[in-house]
């Protein structure tokens, strides 16, 4: 406790120093947050055109740059002075020299903290130990910066900090900065290679008046208007299959989804998904191109179809991932014999004895998805198909037609998580009506996350869905895979977080 006063005293007179630099600059005329500056230059290509380039070539160049940055170091000599600006692109050196910039203009600069945002005028020049610098001709404070930057921060073991305050994260850490640009490229890949085979990008509502396209517990807003509750999206699914019904064949949605539950490593409420569906093809023509797309995106962040996650090399390559059932990886990857996990009071009983919880009533395929989380789902690091799950938990998926007990439906793991959820879709408005009556059933029965009764969404299948497959990818664990990030926080700019009056 006393050291955190401490602390706080330091920070507090630390800030109150630099308000009085602010005061002393006003006074001398200089505006703290003007907007008249423009840059005609950023680093990395002053980098790129110049970081081989010979000193004469610097010398006859003669050109003036114009840069704006934030200060992250600053090293003064008396009458010189070099500081670093860094901007959306990187990093660049400034020489800041009292007999080129002038006296008063310099002691201006003497005012001047790392954290504030500057403008720089000058020319190129190399130092003696051979780094590309601006020589300043002028140096223009552009915001002032009234908290000091922390030091050391790569050393702070508060991670949630870092989360909670992303804009000193994003400033001080590159490495935050790469992940949200590489979520960037991979959100830009997916795009591409969707349109390029003939997706259309469509929007859908993100309040509902009855949440469905998955089992999972929704939040709940009202609109005053008209006097309804409404829940916030928790799939977008059941109308993107509308828009089958309505003649587009090929249809995809980069989506806000939001499920009341938990918060780990791997869930935040809020999160996005990729949905898309393809009229006239099948969950095997889904597993190849999901293959494909993967290592699309891999090749465009890493330049290779081979990632590192976490000290494992992960094989993306189209052909190299495991295509396993539902009851077979059970016995194979979880070691559970089928007397084991078609027997309901057995399998009762292995489950308690892991740790998880037994609800009365429970349906024995809802057992056996229990056991596949507990102990397939850790081991599958490698890129694994689950296919062909029990009827009973896939309310939306369509029956296979060898066994009707099992659906053609399909789960993506990776790294020992899911990363997709997939499968041909239940177009049969009959048996789609019978699922959605066994889900209000177990929602009565006490289970939140059942999916409730949808009639337009019946009406829809009654004028005619093609046969089709769809798809669900979780782009923030995606991002988590192609970055190398073992928390979801470090892929999502702003997670969800406790207030600091509660942390």
């Amino acid at each position: 406790m006393l050291q955190s006063l401490a602390a706080r005293d330091e920070l507090n007179q630390v800030i109150k120093n630099r308000v009085e630099k602010a005061c002393t600059l006003l006074d001398n005329g200089v505006p703290l947050f003007p907007n008249t500056f423009r840059k005609n230059a950023e680093v990395k290509d002053i980098l790129a055109a110049y970081a081989e380039a010979p000193d004469e070539k610097l010398e006859e160049a003669g050109e003036e740059i114009t840069l704006a940055g934030r200060i992250v170091s600053l090293r003064s000599f008396g009458k010189l002075a070099f500081f670093h600006i860094q901007d959306d692109t990187g990093r660049m050196q400034v020489s800041a020299q009292r007999d080129v910039l002038g006296t008063e203009a310099y002691q201006t600069f003497k005012k001047l903290d790392i954290g504030d945002i500057v403008g720089v005028v000058g020319s190129l020049f190399r130092t003696k130990t051979g780094e590309l610098t601006v020589n300043a001709t002028s140096v223009a404070l552009i915001t002032k910066c009234m908290r000091p930057l922390p030091e050391k921060y790569h050393g702070l073991k508060d991670v949630e900090l870092r989360y909670r305050q992303r804009y000193v994260d994003l400033i001080v850490n590159p490495r935050a900065k790469e992940i949200f640009k590489a979520r960037r490229t991979i959100v830009r890949e997916i795009r591409n290679f969707l349109d390029e085979r003939g997706f259309m990008e469509v929007e859908t509502p993100m309040m509902q008046p009855i949440p469905g396209g998955a089992t999972a517990r929704p939040f709940i807003t009202h609109h005053n208007a008209l006097d309804m509750q409404l829940y916030m999206r928790i799939a977008p699914e059941l109308y993107l299959k509308r828009l089958l019904v309505g003649g587009f064949e090929k249809v995809y949605e980069i989506n806000r989804n939001f499920r009341n539950e938990g918060i780990s490593v791997r869930h935040n409420p809020e999160f996005t998904m990729l949905e898309f569906y393809w009229a006239y093809a099948d969950y095997h023509n889904l597993m190849d191109l999901t293959e494909e797309m993967f290592a699309r995106v891999a090749k465009a962040v890493t330049g290779d179809t081979k990632v590192t996650y976490q000290g494992e090399v992960i094989d993306l390559s189209p052909g190299a991932w495991t295509r396993l059932t539902f009851h077979d990886s059970l016995e194979q990857v979880g070691g559970i014999e089928p007397e084991l996990y078609n027997n309901y009071e057995k399998l009762a009983a292995f489950i308690r004895e892991n740790g998880e919880k037994v609800i009365e009533g429970e349906k024995l395929a809802k057992l056996q998805a229990k056991a596949f989380d507990l102990v397939v789902e850790p081991k599958l690091i490698q890129p694994h198909f689950i296919h062909g799950y029990p009827t009973d938990i896939s309310p939306l998926s369509r029956r296979n037609e060898q066994n009707p007990e099992i659906t053609d439906r399909f789960e993506l793991f990776i790294t020992g998580r899911e990363i997709a959820n997939a499968f041909s879709e239940l177009n049969d408005p009959v048996d789609q009506r019978m699922r959605f009556e066994d889900q209000v059933r177990e929602k009565e029965a006490g289970d939140d996350e059942a999916h409730g009764m949808d009639e337009d969404y019946l009406r829809a299948l009654e004028y005619g869905m093609p046969p089709a497959a769809g798809q669900g990818v979780g782009i923030d664990r995606l991002v988590m895979l192609m970055t190398d990030s073992a928390s979801i926080r470090e892929v999502i700019l702003f997670p969800l977080l406790r207030p600091e009056s509660e942390s």
